[in-house]
C-alpha cells in the first residue's frame, strides 16, 4: 500500500504493484477495481486538456496523479532538487496537462490559510509553494506559463509569495519571468511563513543585489519547502 497523504489514516491508501526485485518501483495501481499501469493513469481522455492546462485539483483520482508525479514518478531526485514529503489531503493544487498527459503540478498556501496544524497562524497573502515539472517535459517553458498563471489567478493581489528557499533552478526560472513581465518585479517576493514583512524579500531587488546562485541552474527544476 502507498500512503497519499501525510499524516493520514490507512483508509487514504492505494494498492501498488511492485516488480520482485525492486520494491522501490511501481509499476501499476489499483484504482476502481482494476489495475492501471503508470502511464495509463497519468493520462486523460478529456479532450478539453490538448493544450497547456492548468486544472485546479478535485477529484481523488487527481490527487493521486499529484502523489504519483511527487513520489513515485521522478525517482529517485536528480542531484541538486530536492525529494518531496507528502502533501496534505487539502493542499490546493493545479495539475498541469499537455496533450491529454499530466506534465507537472504546483500548490499552492491561500491568503487566510492556516500554515501549520499545531498553531493559529495563517498565511498574509497567497503563496506559490511547491513545483514540479516531469524531466522529459522540461525546458519547453512549462515553469514560466505556471508562474504567469499563479499571478493571473491572483490579479486583484497587490503582493504574491514564493516559498523561500528558492532552488538555484527556481531563481533562474523567476528571472527570466521577470525580465519578460516588468509589472510583476514589485508583486512577487521570496517569503517565509506567515509572510508578514519582515519574512519576505523582493525576488527582483534580491537577483539585482546578486543573492542567488544561477551557476548551478540544470535542466529542469523541482522543488518543495518545509
Amino acid at each position: 500500500q502507498l500512503q497519499l497523504f501525510e499524516d493520514d489514516h490507512p483508509a487514504c491508501a492505494v494498492l501498488a504493484l511492485h516488480p520482485p526485485d525492486d520494491q522501490t518501483q511501481v509499476v501499476a495501481l489499483y484504482l476502481h477495481e482494476k489495475w492501471w499501469r503508470l502511464d495509463d493513469v497519468l493520462r486523460t481522455s478529456i479532450g478539453s486538456r490538448s493544450g497547456f492546462i492548468p486544472v485546479k485539483v478535485q477529484s481523488v483520482v487527481e490527487r493521486v496523479i499529484v502523489f504519483l508525479l511527487s513520489r513515485v514518478v521522478e525517482r529517485p531526485p536528480s542531484p541538486g532538487e530536492a525529494s518531496f514529503s507528502l502533501h496534505p489531503r487539502t493542499e490546493s493544487c493545479k495539475l498541469l496537462w499537455r496533450d491529454k498527459q499530466a506534465v507537472g503540478f504546483y500548490t499552492i498556501k491561500h491568503k487566510g490559510s492556516l500554515c501549520d496544524s499545531w498553531s493559529s497562524c495563517c498565511y498574509l497573502l497567497p503563496v506559490l509553494d511547491t513545483l514540479l515539472v516531469r524531466r522529459s517535459c522540461r525546458r519547453r517553458g512549462f515553469g514560466l506559463q505556471i508562474l504567469e498563471d499563479f499571478c493571473s489567478m491572483f490579479s486583484s493581489e497587490e503582493f504574491l509569495g514564493v516559498s523561500s528557499p528558492l532552488s538555484p533552478s527556481m531563481a533562474a526560472v523567476v528571472r527570466r519571468f521577470l525580465l519578460q513581465h516588468q509589472e510583476h518585479r514589485e508583486r512577487l517576493y521570496e517569503v517565509e511563513a506567515p509572510g508578514g514583512w519582515t519574512q519576505r524579500q523582493n525576488i527582483w531587488l534580491n537577483i539585482q543585489l546578486g543573492r542567488y546562485s544561477f551557476h548551478q541552474v540544470r535542466m529542469g527544476f523541482s522543488f518543495r519547502f518545509y
